[in-house]
C-alpha cells in the first residue's frame, strides 16, 4: 500500500493554524502569560484549601507582599537600566532604627517620616553617584552599600532594637482605612505613581533609553549620569518607605530587619518580566510577580509544606523566569 499523501486542504489548515498561533496566540501568551500563571495558581488553591479564598487570607497575602512589592518597584526601574540594587534590605534596616529613634510618643510624625525617607534617598544617591560618576559596576557599588548600611544600622542602635514608638506611627503598619490595611493602600499608591513615572513621563522614557543603549542615549542628549542618580535615589526612597512601614508593623526599630529583601525584590521583578539585560520591564508585571511569590508562600503554608521547600521552589521559579527571558532575547 502507498503512503497517504496529505491533501492541499490539510496543508492550508496547518499553515493557517501556524499563522494564528504566531500572530494572535503567541503574542497574548508572551504579554499576559504571567497573569495566566497567577490565575491558575489561585484557581488551583481554591480547590486545595477552603481557607485560601477567604477575605482575611487574601488581605494577608497582599499585606505580606506589600513591603517586598514596594522595594521591587524601585529595583525594577534600576534593573531596566541594566543595573542592580543589592542594598535594599540594609537600607530598610538603617531606615528602621533611625526612624524609630524619632518616632517616640511626643515626637513629630512628619519629621520622623521625612528623616526616614531622607535616609533612603541619601543611600540611593550614593549608590547612583558611585555607579554613574565613579564608573563602578552597580553590583559592586550596591554590594558595598549593603554591607555599610547594615553596619551603620548596628552602630547607630548599638545592635539593639529601638522600642517605645508612638501610636500614630504604629498606625502606619497596623491601621486600616475602610477595612483595608494601610500598607496595602501605600503599596497600591506607589504602584500607580511608579507606573505613571515609567510609562507617561520623560523620566520613564529616559530610563528605557538608558537600558536599551547608554551610548545611544548620550548621543540623543540624555544626561545619563544624572538620570541614573535619580533612579537609584528613587529606589532608595522606596526601600526607606518599606522600612518605615515594617517598623510600624512590628512596633520596634530593628537593625536586623530586611535580610534577603533585596533578593525577593529582584525575584519579583524578574518573575514579572523585567529583563536582567535591561530595557524591558513594567510596574504591573512586577506587582504580578510579587503576588505570585505571595500566593506561592501562602499556599505552601496552608498545605503544611516546609518553609525549606518554599525557598527551593522560589529559586526554581527565578531560574525558569531568567531562562524564558533569555530565550525571548535570542529570538528577538
Amino acid at each position: 500500500m502507498s503512503n497517504p499523501v496529505s491533501s492541499p486542504v490539510t496543508t492550508v489548515n496547518e499553515k493557517n493554524n501556524k499563522i494564528i498561533w504566531k500572530e494572535k496566540i503567541a503574542p497574548i501568551l508572551s504579554k499576559y502569560g504571567i497573569v495566566f500563571v497567577l490565575i491558575a495558581m489561585i484557581i488551583a488553591m481554591s480547590f486545595m484549601s477552603d481557607a485560601f479564598l477567604t477575605t482575611q487570607n487574601l488581605l494577608n497575602i497582599v499585606r505580606q507582599i506589600s513591603f517586598i512589592g514596594i522595594v521591587a518597584m524601585g529595583v525594577t526601574i534600576v534593573i531596566i537600566t541594566t543595573g542592580i540594587d543589592l542594598s535594599s534590605g540594609s537600607v530598610i534596616a538603617l531606615t528602621s532604627v533611625v526612624v524609630a529613634s524619632y518616632a517616640h510618643p511626643g515626637d513629630s510624625l512628619v519629621i520622623a517620616l521625612l528623616i526616614g525617607c531622607g535616609v533612603g534617598i541619601a543611600c540611593g544617591f550614593l549608590n547612583g553617584f558611585i555607579s554613574a560618576k565613579g564608573k563602578i559596576p552597580p553590583f559592586i557599588a550596591t554590594l558595598g552599600m549593603m554591607t555599610a548600611a547594615r553596619g551603620l544600622a548596628l552602630l547607630y542602635s548599638d545592635g539593639k532594637p529601638v522600642p517605645n514608638l508612638s501610636e500614630s506611627f504604629m498606625w502606619l503598619g497596623k491601621g486600616q482605612i475602610a477595612g483595608i490595611p494601610v500598607p496595602i493602600i501605600v503599596f497600591l499608591l506607589i504602584g500607580v505613581i511608579s507606573h505613571i513615572l515609567l510609562s507617561k513621563t520623560k523620566f520613564g522614557k529616559y530610563t528605557y533609553a538608558i537600558g536599551g543603549n547608554q551610548n545611544a542615549a548620550k548621543i540623543c542628549g540624555i544626561n545619563v549620569d544624572r538620570n541614573l542618580i535619580l533612579i537609584y535615589m528613587y529606589a532608595g526612597l522606596l526601600s526607606a518607605i518599606a522600612g518605615i512601614l515594617l517598623t510600624a508593623r512590628i512596633s520596634v526599630g530593628q537593625p536586623s530587619m530586611g535580610v534577603s529583601f533585596e533578593l525577593d525584590a529582584i525575584a519579583a521583578a524578574v518573575i514579572g518580566g523585567t529583563s536582567l539585560l535591561g530595557g524591558v520591564g513594567t510596574i504591573p508585571g512586577t506587582i504580578i510577580g510579587a503576588l505570585i511569590i505571595g500566593v506561592l508562600n501562602n499556599s505552601l503554608d496552608l498545605l503544611g509544606v516546609s518553609s525549606y521547600w518554599q525557598q527551593i521552589l522560589k529559586g526554581a521559579i527565578i531560574v525558569a523566569a531568567v531562562l524564558i527571558d533569555s530565550r525571548k532575547n535570542k529570538k528577538s
